[in-house]
């Protein structure tokens, strides 16, 4: 498990970027937290950068949508989910357990 911040440093509609191979983004959404691969897989463009709302992530660089619940896309222009990762929170601090090229909806 990789460790992200403590949970008092992600206030809800916030999230964090890991530097991971690939790049994982965690998103606090209304409280729950979530997962991703931060690159859309419509084009090169860092999803933690992008406006959330509810349980949808808007990719900044053409308005892509994902469902942070499954990866999958919501709206052209992408076709293909990213991949989800399970987040666990532990003495007041978040970690990601990043999925295998098995595991997660883009597998």
């Amino acid at each position: 498990m990789i460790p992200v911040c403590r949970l008092e440093d992600l206030p809800a509609g916030e999230s964090v970027r890991l530097d991971t191979t690939p790049p994982v983004a965690v998103f606090n959404a209304d409280g729950e937290l979530f997962a991703i691969d931060d690159t859309c897989s419509h084009q090169d463009a860092s999803l933690s950068q992008g406006w959330l709302e509810g349980c949808l992530v808007e990719c900044p660089l053409h308005a892509a949508s994902f469902d942070l619940r499954t990866g999958r896309p919501t709206c052209l222009p992408a076709r293909r989910p990213v991949r989800t990762h399970q987040v666990y929170v532990e003495d007041g601090v978040v970690h990601v357990r990043l999925a295998t090229a098995e595991e997660g909806s883009a597998a």
